[in-house]
């Protein structure tokens, strides 16, 4: 499998501005049969994105860090999609111990993903630690999800042709990788572990693209400009201001859940990996944060950090 980078393939993107009745009118039902694990589910932008799916017939695993917003999540679904098959599990993906514990639950029944959604996202305007030592931000916006992938791959791969998307909810341009302070500890900043985190989830989505050639598995990257999202809310004093003021001027946020969907759901996405999307553009950033090199020592960090290797 290549990277389908087609004039034609890159034209539909370029110009796609279907609205998500019509796309979901073309595509009624598409879904069926198709199970979708979303985490971040209870957030504005995961809960849009479960009732887009539902809608299409796909059976829904929701992952969330709070069980009564969670069971608020799954009962909306039930009552608007009467037809919907789902399960929730509650997990706080700060820690790797529940993150390994939300993928056996996934695993358990039955052992196939047709689509991985890894929306889960925090930042925080004080530095906090983990249980396991690390940097909130860092650890819940990508050791979370480059974990859950990982423990999830054989699943998604036994179920191919399969997808991988990965959202950053973070609304500040992505910044720089320092793999010798990942956990910010000379000089936090609630912008400085946004653009961080934002980098890493890049580089992560590059990476696995690569690992993922010829399996029928493909991973890309949609940016979620946050809007009213609640992403943001816990970071607090001039970080949250600059968040706040910033959104009238951004893509709504419900552009990143259409592009989502349509990722995980449309027959035009099949084969399309290695990319990454801003609304429904696919877009190569700056070469600053195309580094293929940097983008294999941080999985290589991360394998580490995380437990999946060990020296």
């Amino acid at each position: 499998m290549t990277h389908n980078t087609s004039s034609e393939r890159m034209k539909y993107y370029c110009s796609a501005n279907t609205s998500m009745d019509v796309f979901m009118m073309a595509e009624s039902r598409a879904m069926r049969g198709k199970i979708v694990v979303i985490t971040g589910a209870t957030t504005a932008f995961g809960r849009a994105t479960a009732e887009g799916l539902a809608r299409m017939g796909a059976s829904l695993v929701l992952v969330g860090g709070d069980k009564v917003q969670l069971s608020s999540v799954a009962e909306s679904l039930i009552r608007n999609s009467p037809d919907s098959i789902l399960r929730s599990l509650t997990a706080d993906h700060s820690s790797m111990t529940e993150v390994r514990r939300s993928a056996a639950e996934i695993m358990a029944e039955p052992n196939r993903i047709d689509v991985l959604i890894n929306n889960v996202g925090t930042v925080a305007h004080e530095r906090e630690v983990t249980a396991d030592g690390y940097e909130r931000t860092f650890a819940v916006d990508h050791l979370a999800p480059f974990l859950l992938t990982n423990l999830l791959l054989d699943a998604l791969r036994s179920s191919a042709p399969s997808r991988i998307i990965t959202v950053s909810s973070t609304p500040h341009p992505a910044g720089s990788l320092n793999l010798d302070d990942l956990m910010l500890d000379r000089g936090y900043s609630p912008s400085r572990a946004c653009g961080q985190a934002k980098l890493a989830n890049i580089l992560f989505t590059y990476e696995l693209a690569q690992r993922l050639q010829g399996s029928g598995v493909t991973a890309n990257f949609v940016e979620n400009r946050a809007g009213r999202t609640r992403f943001g809310i816990e970071a607090g004093g001039m970080a949250h201001l600059d968040m706040v003021a910033v959104r009238p001027f951004e893509l709504s946020w419900r552009s990143g859940v259409r592009t989502t969907i349509h990722l995980a759901a449309s027959p035009e996405a099949e084969g399309l990996t290695g990319q990454c999307f801003s609304g429904m553009r696919s877009r190569r950033p700056a070469p600053a944060l195309y580094d293929m090199e940097e983008a294999r020592m941080l999985w290589e960090v991360s394998e580490r950090l995380t437990g999946l290797r060990t020296g």
